[in-house]
């Protein structure tokens, strides 16, 4: 199964730099690495990423992350899959850009 992390261009490009990442400032905060799955992706990018351009979809396989990652409820109860380690590039299946069309986030069509 495929899961999903949001990234500002500078924070796709400085994990692209570096091969791998500690995540985003909120994930810094929160002690892990916060990914979404395709039915809760869109909903993460308008409550945490509403108007914000430049953003990076980025897809992971959830069965390769190994005993660190951890699906926790969050948002209404739901199940959100968090990893407690670094990420790594080489994890990566793909990036894409996740352009704001029209104030909305317009997702890649195998997504929908």
């Amino acid at each position: 199964m495929l899961i999903y992390k949001i990234f500002r261009d500078d924070e796709w490009r400085a994990f692209e730099a570096a091969g791998e990442t500690d995540g985003a400032p909120v994930d810094l905060a929160d002690g892990f690495i916060h990914f979404s799955t395709a039915p809760q992706a869109a909903e993460t990018a308008a409550k945490h990423f509403a108007d914000a351009e430049g953003l990076w979809l980025l897809a992971f396989e959830a069965d390769q992350m190994g005993d660190a990652l951890k699906w926790e409820p969050s948002r209404g109860g739901a199940l959100f899959p968090h990893l407690y380690r670094r990420l790594q590039h080489a994890e990566l299946i793909w990036a894409k850009p996740l352009p704001l069309v029209e104030g909305v986030h317009r997702f890649p069509a195998e997504m929908v």
